[in-house]
């Protein structure tokens, strides 16, 4: 019964450990992660996305940067899958599926740039990184003028709810890098 007992409090210690970093080392964790976003254009969204990341505890200011930038891929891919994914049901509209085509690949292409600036920063490129988080912050801007020259087309309110976030989160990771400059 002991040895039972012993053996449960090992597990809930190693699980813990392995599942709350933040238990074991809230302090150098929250002072980096505050710290590096000090340098960005929105504080809370930074301090957020990073601390619900498990990564972020062992990371160093790259490291961190290189999170941000797989949360915008996530947002670029995933908004790609969205509008792809309407395509079936604008089959009958020629002018809505091709605009929805259109916007698809410019998320994919914004995605591809987040990609890219991961192997920038893995080669301490830090000017070419800023210049596809450029990119990848700018291919929404080019959907939203596809619709805007559809007469009569409104842009999608979840669209723009997307656009808004991943221009957020690029605006964050630009932050994060102009600091790996310093």
């Amino acid at each position: 019964m002991a040895s039972s007992s012993l053996i449960f409090m090992l597990l809930l210690i190693f699980t813990l450990s392995f599942s709350s970093p933040t238990l074991i080392s809230a302090k150098p964790n929250t002072t980096i992660i505050e710290s590096t976003c000090k340098n960005t254009n929105n504080y809370k969204f930074c301090v957020s996305a990073l601390k619900s990341d498990p990564r972020s505890p062992t990371a160093d200011t790259k490291g961190l940067a290189a999170i941000m930038v797989g949360v915008g891929m996530t947002n670029a891919t995933s908004t790609a899958t969205y509008l792809a994914g309407n395509l079936t049901s604008a089959a009958n509209d020629v002018v809505l599926k091709k605009v929805l085509q259109d916007c698809s690949e410019k998320y994919a292409l914004a995605a591809d740039s987040l990609r890219q600036t991961i192997q920038d920063l893995d080669s301490e490129a830090y000017d070419y990184a800023s210049m596809h988080v450029l990119a990848a912050e700018d291919y929404p801007n080019v959907c939203r003028n596809i619709f805007r020259r559809v007469r009569g087309l409104a842009y999608p309110v979840e669209l723009r709810r997307r656009e808004q976030s991943l221009r957020r989160i690029c605006g964050v990771v630009s932050g994060i890098l102009d600091r790996l400059v310093e």
